[in-house]
């Protein structure tokens, strides 16, 4: 039997509470770029230096990149075997319940595994919510619903920026933010007990029996070519986030210091406010450019902006946060883009799987990339602005990964469908 279409208010309900979970697992990646150096600052004591500073920010965010990336691909393939709904509140329920530990830790080793394991939670919600999203808002609605989640997660980056923007992050108060970060558990459990399911998933329950394994699948004759597609995509704009964009925001931090104890928080507050802009425009430029060029033109761009942004301009200065602006708007339509493609690449049965699997394959090479970052930060003796034009390269490899790309758009199927 294919179940009904879900209702109105269902489908609200699934739309709110997928918003919600993405806005607050945007507050967890803007958590430790704005309060990572007052954090180390306060548990290494005396033996912290600006230099080693840095370094721990490039081990935080490898640790919480490595966890989203392994988290992505296990609670996206769990996602297609208990529930989209199931899994996205799991997920939820796993990054707030881990970001809230850390308010109560003593030593820096404590801190990079509670990230890691923050990580497995914001890893997870990204592929069951955007596959619950696109099979319950099936049809021309699909692009604009797109656009509102990739917004999301970086409202929720904005959000906490003018949180700390307004209560300042110090050495000596951090942990209430941490504190708050915990609050998010409340949703995962109302996700778990009320949330309803996706037609589509519950539809092509029955027709997997017998099936190969989903990551088996994935890399089969039929789908290796849209998988690798999709790593490759995901993997540029990720890296390209993380190992140069993000270094902005410790470059803010070092340069104002105790001056403008909450430039850091403004510098990260005119990044998130574009970045919410271009996440949202991200799905239409795929609508309306097409796939392939839309991508070639944001990869062009974010290239240019974040090579100025760290060359042209720095902290303090008045050119800073109009620079900072535009390459978040810049930059970020990457995200809106994938929401779009992603999920058109995979057939029902192997979605939040698929969609998981390549955009999570890209926070292992942010892993990597950020470690490489930080070797890179302190060769160079801290120098941030260097170091984040180098970084900014790996957004022209954009051009390389989607000249494989098909322009496409294959057609997401209907909610009734029982491949």
């Amino acid at each position: 039997m294919t179940p009904a279409p879900l209702e109105r208010r269902a489908k609200a309900a699934v739309l709110t509470a997928s918003l919600l979970g993405i806005v607050l697992d945007g507050a967890e990646l803007g958590l430790m770029p704005v309060a990572s150096l007052s954090v180390s600052r306060s548990l290494l004591g005396d033996s912290f230096t600006p230099t080693l500073g840095g370094d721990w920010f490039a081990r935080f965010t490898a640790a919480l990149m490595l966890g989203a990336a392994i988290g992505g691909i296990a609670l996206g393939a769990l996602g297609d075997r208990i529930g989209r709904a199931r899994g996205m509140g799991l997920s939820i329920l796993i990054y707030s319940t881990f970001a809230g530990l850390g308010a109560w830790v003593t030593t820096q080793e404590q801190m990079l595994l509670l990230r890691f394991l923050v990580g497995l939670g914001v890893g997870g919600i990204w592929p069951n919510s955007v596959a619950l999203v696109s099979e319950c808002w099936p049809g021309a609605s699909r692009p604009l619903v797109a656009g509102m989640m990739a917004a999301g997660l970086n409202s929720g980056i904005l959000v906490l920026s003018q949180v700390a923007r307004a209560w300042p992050i110090t050495p000596d108060s951090w942990r209430w933010l941490f504190q708050l970060a915990g609050a998010p558990v409340l949703l995962g459990a109302a996700v778990l007990a009320a949330l309803p399911e996706s037609p589509a998933w519950l539809a092509s329950r029955g027709s997997s029996k017998g099936t190969r394994p989903p990551l088996r699948e994935l890399f089969g004759p039929s789908l290796r070519r849209a998988t690798l597609t999709g790593i490759a995509v995901s993997a540029v704009p990720m890296v390209g986030a993380w190992a140069a964009s993000k270094w902005m925001i410790p470059w803010a931090d070092k340069v104002a210091g105790v001056s403008e104890v909450g430039y850091k928080a403004a510098t990260q507050g005119w990044w998130a406010l574009g970045a919410v802009l271009g996440s949202f425009a991200g799905a239409q430029v795929a609508a309306r450019l097409g796939r392939r060029r839309g991508y070639m033109l944001i990869s062009v761009s974010a290239t240019l902006l974040t090579v100025a942004m760290f060359q042209l301009t720095a902290p303090l200065r008045p050119s800073f946060h109009p620079i900072v602006f535009a390459q978040g708007l810049v930059a970020t339509l990457y995200f809106g883009w994938l929401t779009v493609y992603l999920p058109e690449l995979f057939p029902t049965r192997v979605r939040a799987t698929g969609s998981g699997l390549a955009y999570n394959c890209g926070r292992f090479a942010t892993a990597g990339g950020v470690l490489m970052a930080g070797v890179l930060f302190t060769a160079m003796g801290g120098d941030y602005a260097r170091v984040g034009a180098l970084s900014a390269l790996i957004y022209a490899l954009g051009l390389l990964a989607i000249a494989w790309a098909p322009d496409g758009p294959p057609e997401l199927e209907p909610a009734t469908s029982h491949r």
